[in-house]
């Protein structure tokens, strides 16, 4: 009770009368932890202009009187009292011989006593030991700092065990590593003006929590913060996600850097209905944390099954699901690529917000926001480009409104209803017309120039775009004309599907537009490479009609 881990960075080895047993203080930092070794150590809330000490596992100030800075001087004897007496209260309550031989080192002048070496690092915790005997590993030393830090105020109901319980005026335990927090740690529960209280409570009771349940519940979340598997931290936002039983599911890895066989037999696991009834009632939880200075924040909360989890993340990676750029088959994306698409600087632009919408929408199943959409879209016109990660979002968002269609719009769909999707082909197929003609001499497209109009007011500008592809198409039938062909039947073929241009697009006909355009480049782009790997194999050099559909140069633009 009331131990959690920290870093310890020196150890001090004592012998049975409190004597050295070696000059300097041992040093338990490694490249890995500069820091020193992890280890349960006692704990306390610290907090004021008179922070306690802590039992055996403290700084140079409190255990040494060794001032961290010149002017700390007299302060670091004054806490340093302030440990010895609660040393010498350990040592009368239980008559250890381990803690009795510490209390005997620091009460004559240890510094003195002390090679300090010229790195130390006067804010790194210290332990001792006993003849091998690690003083905070003691079980009376833990039994006493337990019963030291039990509450003996109001008796309230507990709000995570529902027993009549002293309340905690304040939680012993902070949470260490949120992004942005306090280096000490966050307070999950903490009330310090009048705004905070109600009905009369003050500090944590506001929230009353029972020690053994602050104890438990801080220690998990501590541990879950440094366990890679069970979280994931984006910014200014920690995620956690743990199961009720431990069933060897890992999800943290899923949205970091999905694996695409693992995602391929999820997704297929999903249609086919597989079901596991051991595993999949497990009771599943996520927990989305950001600090607010000392405070910790919580975001989002997520309870459900992991059967659900795995359903509803296999839709969403179906519902994400779209070729790269060259036509490559689907690869999933991680949570990061999508939030940060909606962004110019994602270190600096990325909100907590977008990324914890997007991954409720992988856990619960619920559909992203239309907002997204709109914030990729205008991504996509400002910088002219329909990158991967913005397709796939468009896609996602415009899939999940639609829950059956997740199979559709991975790859060029000629038949698609919407003439927004069409008008975005019709550019793609316009802009290779135009580097075809210029034989990759440009320095500014007609997607430069036009794509935000074309992608939002069709009508008022494809006239004009059109009219301008006529003296390409003719320069191209003069020294490529079978590349003339070709490309001027592709014209065709998407001005077809087309039975008008549309004056005005909404959020969604952007987005279908930007697909359509993504689609038919990754198309064309997979044609060049399909056409070069076949004159390759053939080993032929390239036709004189000029057939082949792009330069090696142009292929990979």
């Amino acid at each position: 009770m009331g131990y959690g881990m920290a870093s310890v960075r020196y150890e001090i080895h004592l012998d049975g009368d409190g004597h050295l047993e070696m000059p300097e203080p041992i040093d338990l930092a490694t490249k890995e932890n500069k820091f020193g070794q992890r280890r349960p150590v006692p704990q306390v809330r610290r907090s004021g202009t008179k922070p306690p000490p802590i039992l055996l596992a403290d700084h140079a100030e409190y255990t040494l009187g060794l001032a961290r800075k010149p002017e700390d001087t007299s302060k670091a004897a004054g806490r340093q009292q302030e440990y010895l007496q609660l040393l010498a209260q350990c040592v009368e309550a239980t008559g250890n011989p381990v803690v009795a031989s510490v209390y005997e080192f620091l009460a004559h002048d240890p510094v003195a006593q002390l090679h300090i070496p010229a790195d130390f690092e006067p804010s790194g915790n210290i332990e001792f030991r006993v003849n091998g005997r690690l003083a905070t590993e003691e079980a009376d030393v833990r039994r006493f700092w337990g019963k030291r830090n039990q509450p003996d105020g109001d008796l309230m109901q507990c709000i995570v065990c529902n027993e009549q319980k002293p309340a905690l005026d304040t939680l012993s335990g902070v949470i260490k590593g949120i992004p942005g927090g306090n280096a000490t740690g966050t307070a999950l529960i903490t009330a310090n003006e009048d705004a905070f209280l109600s009905y009369g409570l003050t500090q944590s009771k506001i929230s009353p929590i029972c020690l053994e349940c602050a104890d438990q519940f801080m220690k998990g979340l501590n541990a879950l913060i440094a366990n890679r598997s069970h979280s994931l931290r984006i910014q200014d936002t920690v995620y956690l996600f743990w199961t009720k039983e431990d069933v060897g599911f890992s999800i943290a890895g899923w949205f970091d850097a999905p694996d695409p066989n693992q995602v391929r037999e999820l997704i297929n696991s999903v249609r086919t209905g597989k079901h596991d009834p051991s595993v999949d009632a497990v009771p599943f939880y996520a927990l989305a944390l950001t600090a607010n200075n000392a405070r910790a924040v919580v975001r989002d909360w997520v309870d459900t099954t992991l059967g659900q989890v795995k359903a509803s993340l296999g839709i969403w990676f179906a519902q994400q699901a779209i070729v790269g750029p060259y036509g490559e088959d689907p690869a999933p994306l991680g949570i990061y690529a999508l939030a940060a698409s909606t962004v110019r600087d994602p270190k600096k632009e990325l909100t907590s917000l977008t990324v914890t919408t997007l991954l409720r929408s992988a856990l619960a199943g619920t559909p992203p926001p239309d907002r997204l959409l709109q914030q990729v879209v205008r991504r996509c016109q400002v910088e002219q480009e329909v990158t991967r990660p913005r397709a796939a979002l468009m896609k996602l968002v415009l899939s999940s409104q639609s829950p059956t269609q997740e199979d559709t719009m991975i790859e060029l769909q000629p038949d698609h209803p919407e003439s927004a999707y069409h008008c975005g082909r019709l550019l793609a197929v316009l802009e290779i017309i135009q580097r075809r003609s210029a034989d990759g001499q440009l320095n500014t497209t007609l997607v430069d120039r036009f794509y935000g109009t074309a992608s939002s007011a069709p009508a008022s500008v494809f006239g004009t775009l059109i009219r301008g592809a006529q003296p390409h198409i003719s320069k191209l039938r003069k020294n490529k004309p079978g590349l003339a062909v070709r490309l001027e039947q592709e014209m065709e073929d998407v001005l077809g599907a087309l039975s008008t241009f549309p004056p005005i697009l909404t959020a969604k006909q952007q987005a279908l537009f930007a697909l359509g355009y993504y689609h038919q480049r990754a198309f064309s782009r997979a044609q060049a490479q399909t056409a070069q790997l076949r004159r390759a194999n053939a080993n032929a050099a390239p036709d004189t009609d000029g057939t082949d559909t792009l330069s090696d140069e142009e292929a990979f633009q």
